[in-house]
């Protein structure tokens, strides 16, 4: 994981807070040995956390910041990477001196900033891991839920259910809900029989990826229509499937997924109107 601090909010503190803090973080995910799996260097997975400062107590070794978190995927035999995750998190709220040293242990979840980013690695191995088998992150998911569970004392905002409608809370209670399981069967049609496949047979890969939007997101949508995760999904896939679609595929084909995409994320409208085009 590469880790960036914006501190350009924050005027008069000697950056070398910010330095230290960037630097103890990337360590800290990085050596850390997340699971059991054995992983080669170039099986990592490439993640970027973009840290914003909107406020920072020095006495206090407060810090009060926004998050966006992505995650990548290589496609198989290409150049490509599609992107696992992203999204934002506005309540990355966490105390730290210069120097403190991390440790996280599942059992006791004593600090806001290790529970932090054990739940971003835990989630998104997690994710990583379903795009390669079916249901192929549960283990990890579940690690990920008993974090936040045990975060729940904590006495920071993000962790507790009904407080927010996208908070790490709901999504990942939201992902192993029994209601989104065809939003996660859908992960591994998508990255492994879609897209891997696309290299070999464009459509092929397309007409997995057009069947399981048309069978799994749409079921997931309406089994829980007040999930956000299908519409988090789309404002990070949008550009990707107006490129597999863009010219190729039946217009019926077009058509019924347009109308798919429009009833799930009418905000992205514009994206969705360059498929049928």
């Amino acid at each position: 994981m590469k880790v960036t601090i914006n501190h350009s909010q924050i005027q008069g503190t000697d950056a070398s807070v910010f330095d230290n803090l960037q630097q103890t973080l990337e360590q800290f995910v990085n050596e850390r040995q997340w699971t059991d799996l054995q992983f080669q260097k170039n099986e990592r997975i490439q993640c970027n956390m973009n840290i914003t400062v909107s406020k920072y107590v020095r006495d206090e070794n407060k810090f009060e910041c926004s998050a966006i978190i992505q995650a990548n995927r290589p496609v198989y035999n290409s150049a490509y990477t599609t992107t696992l995750y992203n999204n934002k998190d506005n309540d990355f709220q966490f105390e730290f001196a210069e120097f403190d040293q991390l440790n996280y242990n599942d059992e006791t979840v004593d600090n806001q900033l290790t529970a932090l980013m054990a739940y971003y690695a835990y989630l998104i191995i997690g994710l990583d891991l379903d795009s390669f088998s079916p249901m192929g992150g549960s283990d990890i998911l579940q690690r990920c839920m008993y974090l936040v569970n045990n975060a729940q004392s904590l006495g920071f905002p993000g962790w507790k259910s009904f407080e927010d409608s996208r908070n790490r809370f709901t999504l990942i209670n939201d992902y192993l809900d029994e209601a989104m399981k065809p939003f996660r069967q859908m992960q591994y049609d998508y990255y492994r029989k879609g897209l891997d496949e696309m290299v070999n047979n464009a459509e092929r890969g397309r007409t997995e990826i057009s069947t399981t939007l048309e069978e799994n997101l749409k079921k997931a949508h309406a089994d829980k229509p007040l999930s956000l995760l299908p519409q988090i999904w789309l404002d990070y896939k949008k550009e990707e499937l107006a490129n597999i679609y863009k010219g190729k595929g039946t217009q019926k084909e077009k058509e019924a997924l347009h109308e798919l995409l429009m009833s799930i994320n009418a905000s992205q409208s514009k994206t969705w109107d360059q498929i049928t085009q």
